[in-house]
């Protein structure tokens, strides 16, 4: 990556990198077992984050499946959108601290399309007297 969104990109990175090296600093004051290692490699935080925001984006598909079950037909409830929406977030801060493009390209376009399903969905009730899941 080059030009300004280059620059931007590193930027964000080293700031996250940042924050990462204060929760690392943070976790082993509270909690002194952990190694002093976290301090001076923030990526080991950083590989939680990333395993994190998995963990969130996979809920959506057990949440969408048990309230399919539980409905005996294919439905979408609102958790989903709110699952997807943060494990997308969390993710595409990874994305940035990896500094890939087409992770961020992917996360970036599924936060759009995520927030725009929740606003559908919001509109609707809204229109329909506060009714749904």
């Amino acid at each position: 990556m080059s030009g300004a969104f280059g620059q931007a990109v590193v930027y964000l990175a080293q700031q996250i990198e940042a924050g990462a090296t204060m929760v690392a600093i943070v976790l082993t004051t509270l909690l002194p077992i952990l190694p002093d290692s976290l301090v001076e490699q923030p990526e080991k935080i950083m590989i939680v984050v990333g395993f994190a925001g998995q963990g969130l984006f996979a809920m959506r598909f057990i949440i969408q499946w048990l309230s399919s079950e539980k409905q005996a037909k294919s439905v979408i409830p609102i958790a989903f959108w709110y699952f997807s929406i943060g494990g997308g977030s969390v993710l595409f801060l990874y994305a940035i601290w990896r500094q890939d493009l087409v992770f961020m390209s992917g996360q970036g376009l599924g936060l759009f399309i995520y927030l725009r399903n929740l606003y559908f969905v919001r509109r609707s009730r809204a229109a329909m007297g506060g009714e749904g899941d």
